[in-house]
């Protein structure tokens, strides 16, 4: 807890990113999204443009590969973009690969672009590919963004801005400030450290080691609630063996077949992870809906009071309920 900064210790947006080492984007925002509620299970409310100065005007952070990094790891993560270009090992490696290669003069041609008219959104550059790879469940049709992506995760393109949550491109060279070359297997060590101190713990040889510069003081007994793509609990597996805590994201599960239930969050209470609730936040009526809760919910509504503050909801409203003080596992 400590070392995840869910202690109450936390203090700043960028001081907490650097701390964790990185924030996990996703687009869905059944309550708020996974960097912003990343950030208040941490900070409490907090003012969200703080990170969008941080990531487009201050560029103190910056995004890559659907995460958001502190520049001090850019050295580390160009070392990846470098192997990125190299890699040949998987089959869609290989399929990434081979599409680069049929389609150079598209590629070339949105390099071209962007350097005569960037930054530009994905939708302002033509489709001009030769060979497609079919329809995208995410990308659709269109082959701009596909190869986008592939040059952004090769360190050629980058994203330098956001409008209406759509990613804004231009050339890396003119976004990525100038870093040293760190080798990449040196930048893999530096980055699983960094994982490390950033966990607190880790699973080694058949036996839990702590991390030297963690504290073991007890932690403070505040109440906050977890986006799923919480460090805390993204490894599935591992938030059960060390808190007893069984606990599935079911977005992608047949609603007939879920357990709980679409976006359940995590109820995180001093160092123990004592139940679950699903909330979800109506912007147009500005209510913050409770659908379920299970285990204990004793202090929920603190947490929920908390989250709405942060979200500007006028009210709470409680659907359904299932409380029990049996055990949240």
């Amino acid at each position: 807890m400590r070392a995840q900064l869910l202690d109450g210790s936390a203090r700043g947006v960028l001081e907490t990113v650097r701390r964790l080492g990185f924030l996990q984007l996703d687009p869905i925002a059944t309550v708020a999204t996974p960097q912003h509620l990343v950030l208040w299970s941490r900070l409490g409310p907090f003012d969200t443009a703080r990170l969008a100065r941080l990531l487009w005007v201050e560029r103190q952070l910056f995004e890559w590969n659907a995460f958001i990094w502190p520049i001090e790891s850019l050295p580390l993560i160009r070392a990846r973009m470098r192997a990125s270009r190299r890699a040949t090992a998987s089959s869609w490696e290989r399929r990434r690969r081979e599409f680069l290669k049929q389609n150079e003069g598209f590629r070339r041609y949105l390099l071209r672009e962007l350097e005569r008219r960037g930054p530009l959104l994905g939708r302002e550059l033509e489709d001009r590919s030769t060979v497609r790879r079919g329809k995208h469940r995410w990308y659709g049709s269109r082959q701009v963004a596909q190869m986008l992506e592939l040059l952004h995760l090769r360190g050629d393109v980058a994203v330098v801005g956001r409008r209406s949550g759509q990613r804004v491109w231009d050339l890396a060279e003119r976004w990525y400030p100038e870093t040293d070359a760190v080798p990449f297997r040196e930048a893999e060590r530096l980055l699983a450290e960094q994982r490390f101190r950033a966990l607190g713990v880790r699973f080694e040889k058949g036996e839990w080691h702590a991390h030297p510069d963690v504290g073991s003081a007890p932690v403070p007994d505040r109440v906050t609630l977890l986006s799923p793509f919480d460090r805390l609990v993204h490894d599935r597996d591992r938030a059960e063996a060390l808190f007893g805590f069984r606990y599935r994201l079911e977005m992608y599960v047949p609603p007939a077949k879920r357990e709980y239930g679409y976006y359940v969050l995590p109820i995180l209470v001093g160092d123990r992870l004592v139940g679950r609730v699903e909330p979800r936040f109506d912007r147009t009526t500005r209510t913050l809906e409770v659908l379920g809760a299970w285990g204990d919910t004793s202090r929920l509504d603190e947490a929920l009071a908390r989250l709405a503050a942060f979200l500007g909801a006028d009210r709470v409203l409680t659907k359904r309920r299932l409380t029990s003080r049996a055990s949240p596992t």
